[in-house]
């Protein structure tokens, strides 16, 4: 029987037949506004209070203070999970600091997630690709430069950079939701348009805005080791964070 992690949203655990296989490491996509950060900080607050499981925030965008700011408008006391020791966040300005990998790595193992996000991907391979990290994780560039196009060479690079560092997030027992953004135009679901193949699952998050009101809609577009709703689900954002409107949504399964 496969162990699941439940997100705490009804809606959504419902769509995943019963929640998310445990240690699987699933990438958040969507566009500004979709709330992909209150989706995950909601996953995490749920983890906490109704499950007692520890959750750590990694943001290389929001601030702690930014991040705080913005459950207290959902009525999530961040500072009583922390004094708990339930919850942490840590935000990490890769402008200033040239040791994200380090310090990522670190304040897992330091602190033991049962839950944990990365907020975003998008930052993380932007990193990676001004850094020495790609050197430290592709050791054999040169050998594939001389026998393969430039082109193909440097996409194999970031699938390989990506890979080392998802595998690497595999060998912690934590279940993980990672962000994106998504590409306004194209058929790619992440921003580097390789995570969406690596991870063990992908959630998008769709938006479109019209007059006099929106619609919002959640898709899993993948989901390993579990059956799961692939429709569009509806969504809004609502006084208590995200809720799922399930009931609505065609129920088709897949495996």
């Amino acid at each position: 029987m496969v162990e699941r992690v439940k997100t705490g949203i009804d809606g959504l655990d419902k769509a995943l037949n019963g929640g998310i296989p445990a240690k699987n490491l699933v990438l958040v996509a969507g566009g500004a506004g979709t709330g992909k950060s209150t989706l995950c900080m909601q996953f995490l607050v749920n983890g906490a209070k109704k499950f007692k499981e520890r959750g750590l925030y990694i943001s290389t965008e929001q601030s702690e203070g930014e991040l705080k700011k913005q459950a207290e408008q959902y009525g999530w006391n961040i500072w009583e999970l922390e004094e708990k020791g339930l919850l942490k966040i840590i935000y990490i300005d890769i402008i200033k600091e040239n040791h994200f990998i380090e310090r990522s790595r670190e304040a897992i193992k330091n602190f033991k997630p049962k839950r944990l996000v990365i907020d975003s991907m998008s930052t993380m391979s932007d990193y990676m690709a001004v850094t020495d990290y790609s050197k430290q994780s592709w050791s054999v560039t040169s050998v594939q430069n001389t026998v393969i196009p430039q082109f193909f060479s440097e996409k194999l690079m970031s699938k390989k950079i990506l890979s080392s560092l998802i595998n690497e997030l595999k060998n912690f027992d934590a279940t993980a939701l990672l962000t994106t953004e998504l590409p306004e135009e194209g058929k790619a679901l992440s921003a580097d348009g390789l995570s969406e193949y690596i991870c063990d699952g992908v959630m998008v998050l769709h938006y479109l805005g019209i007059v006099g009101g929106d619609t919002r809609s959640l898709q899993i577009r993948k989901m390993r080791y579990t059956q799961h709703n692939k429709s569009y689900l509806p969504y809004e954002i609502a006084q208590k964070g995200i809720v799922i409107h399930e009931e609505q949504a065609m129920d088709v399964l897949m495996k």
